[in-house]
């Protein structure tokens, strides 16, 4: 257990960059995120360890350590480390990621996600959505939301119940994933909130898609 809770906080201290150096004394000490950091991540290793089962206790206690780490650092740094690990796992995937202050918005065209007038996930996009969940679940402090849109095509209460049935299908994949089922909310738009003209072809494409919002649950 000790060995585990000084290699998180060794851990820590590398992805922060929390020592600093005096540049006339030569003296190091901690900047005040790098010592919430290493407080967090030492608390999250520890909290990791103990409640995990033996076999995944080194696993767990890294994951804390994560967690625990970039929560000491504030909510920025939490969801910094958040959209910076989401773009190395999505790039090249045709999801986009969009930065609103503190919230980040994961926007899935329906093209790469579900067949036309259809709910269900494609068998291609399983391996994305697991990429996703994992990332979820090495940070808890986040709160998801799950929002399905279409286009005009079809009548309002047909684009009502398929965009509701395609964010419950999301959030109920997740869930399989490992990613908490109350962390979550699913809903659906219909047609309201077209991001493109429901003129062409291209709009509609664009209009047709999945967004989910990650929130921070609270401001630590």
């Amino acid at each position: 257990m000790k060995k585990i809770l000084l290699s998180t906080v060794a851990l820590t201290f590398v992805l922060s960059g929390c020592v600093a150096t005096d540049p006339y004394t030569g003296q190091t000490s901690l900047t005040n995120t790098g010592g919430g950091t290493a407080i967090g991540a030492a608390l999250g290793g520890l909290v990791g360890a103990v409640t995990a089962e033996e076999g995944e206790r080194g696993r767990a206690a890294l994951r804390g350590a994560l967690a625990g780490g970039v929560v000491g650092a504030g909510v920025g740094a939490y969801m910094d480390y958040q959209e910076r690990e989401l773009r190395q796992s999505l790039e090249g995937t045709g999801v986009t990621i969009e930065r609103q202050g503190d919230d980040l918005r994961l926007i899935m065209p329906a093209e790469v996600t579900f067949d036309v007038a259809s709910y269900e996930i494609k068998p291609s996009f399983f391996a994305v959505l697991g990429n996703v969940a994992d990332v979820m679940i090495n940070y808890p402090e986040t709160t998801i939301q799950i929002a399905g849109h279409t286009d005009s095509d079809g009548s309002d209460s047909y684009n009502q119940d398929l965009s509701v049935q395609r964010s419950g299908a999301v959030r109920n994949f997740l869930s399989a994933q490992g990613v908490e089922y109350a962390r979550m909310s699913a809903v659906g738009f219909g047609e309201r909130f077209p991001i493109a003209s429901n003129t062409t072809e291209y709009g509609k494409a664009q209009n047709r898609r999945v967004e989910i919002t990650l929130s921070p649950a609270s401001q630590y």
